[in-house]
């Protein structure tokens, strides 16, 4: 595994370098096919929406986000002269297969990414600078800025969120009242969180109190460190190369999961568990809080009553992982306009309530968090409102580094828990060791 991740980083560090200068000076002109190239600094010669005028536009996202681009693909060209390609890639696959199309000036019009991988495209120059585009959206403060920030390099913004995917706490309601819990009150601290995790898993019969994916870099920093983020405390340094994942705070957050270990409160199998049936444990109905993926509650069995909560700090606050996939032009595109011109829509009312929100999936403007669909739904307005208060952490060294499964903050992850917690310092050097190489 950590050769093939290695092989992919070196296919896309050597050939996006080679397309960097000549790929600008493409799409910052005017195309020759009347296009629109409209390109650096994003002059919007087509105004706030872009061009409509029929083109035919191509492009790429990963398996991960299938779904939700298919329904937004469908929705826009059955109400635009544009028409999208969508050529949906293997997840495995895709960041070696963007590597080779830039290499080869082949990159389609549009393409997403997921989120944390989002500077590495911006750094070399694959992505068309949309800075105006987006400022003159009226709804651009209202924006997932966690994807914006992501997607901004020396100043300039290149993408605007595509699908995003929150890390946020399950709790299970049954079980909260056979425990003698309050269901309407889930833990707003980390400490209630042990607290209440305890009291479920003394019902015994097979329940437990809480689970997570102990042999899992990703899962570890999709739901640890929005507990760090919520007392106030930063993981990274502003530009991803040091980390400071041995904070007293995050000790304290280690803590708190180290003792459930010990005192057997998590479900079988977390010391094991890589990530691959994560999310399957809670729908049986035997976990009592658990934090997880927002894209799951749609996936959740009907007849289990669950409630949502923020993921909180040790004293309080929260926030969140917003992960998921961001999206911009290709530098080398010949239709900037029309291509903007989707964007633009998929962000706007129509494409954020009746496709985004119609489907349960998390609306990208916090200004829609509460529509006429989640209305229906308060876990849904809780999710959407979290947005606002979430994270997403920039480094350009970010897979090789957390979720290599042989990467330094797996180490660190599994001996603050499964161990004595000695090496954290230690450990923490080698990330932004990682961070930095």
């Amino acid at each position: 595994m950590r050769s093939t991740n290695r092989r992919v980083r070196r296919l896309v560090t050597g050939t996006v370098a080679l397309l960097a200068a000549a790929s600008l000076a493409t799409a910052c002109g005017s195309s020759d096919d009347g296009g629109g190239g409209g390109g650096g600094g994003g002059k919007a010669s087509g105004g706030v929406g872009g061009v409509d005028d029929g083109t035919k536009l191509t492009m790429w996202t990963r398996a991960a986000t299938r779904p939700q681009s298919e329904a937004l693909v469908k929705a826009y060209n059955d109400s635009h002269k544009n028409k999208v390609e969508l050529t949906v890639v293997p997840t495995d696959d895709y960041q070696a297969k963007v590597g080779a199309a830039a290499g080869s000036r082949e990159l389609p019009d549009l393409f997403a990414s997921d989120v944390v991988f989002v500077p590495n495209y911006t750094s070399s120059g694959l992505f068309t600078d949309l800075t105006s585009r987006i400022d003159a959206l009226p709804f651009a403060g209202k924006l997932a800025q966690s994807h914006i920030k992501a997607g901004t390099h020396d100043g300039k913004k290149y993408v605007v969120p595509h699908t995003l995917d929150l890390s946020v706490l399950f709790y299970n309601k049954d079980l909260y009242n056979k425990a003698g819990l309050d269901p309407s009150k889930p833990p707003t601290t980390l400490a209630e969180w042990d607290q209440q995790a305890r009291a479920v898993d003394k019902l015994g019969g097979g329940v437990d109190g809480t689970f997570f994916g102990g042999n899992c870099g990703g899962c570890g920093v999709f739901t640890w460190w929005p507990s760090i983020w919520a007392a106030g405390q930063e993981v990274l340094n502003d530009d991803g190369t040091a980390a400071t994942l041995d904070s007293p705070t995050a000790k304290k957050v280690y803590d708190v999961y180290r003792g459930w270990v010990k005192d057997g409160i998590v479900a079988p199998g977390a010391k094991e568990e890589t990530g691959t049936t994560w999310t399957g444990v809670f729908p049986k109905g035997k976990v009592g809080v658990m934090p997880m993926p927002s894209t799951t509650l749609g996936l959740m069995p009907k007849n289990l009553d669950l409630g949502v909560a923020p993921i909180p700090g040790p004293d309080g606050g929260k926030s969140t992982f917003v992960g998921g996939d961001a999206i911009g032009i290709a530098a080398t595109s010949k239709a900037t306009d029309q291509a903007w011109n989707f964007l633009a829509w998929t962000l706007g009312d129509d494409a954020q309530v009746n496709v985004v929100a119609a489907h349960k999936d998390v609306v990208a403007r916090t200004d829609l968090a509460s529509n006429k669909y989640s209305a229906a739904d308060p876990r849904l307005v809780t999710i959407n409102q979290l947005v606002a208060d979430g994270r997403t952490p920039y480094a350009l060294k970010f897979g090789q580094t957390f979720n290599d499964p042989n990467g330094p903050w797996l180490k660190l992850m599994r001996d603050a828990v499964f161990g004595d917690g000695s090496g954290i310092d230690k450990e923490n050097k080698e990330v932004s060791a990682s961070l930095a190489d």
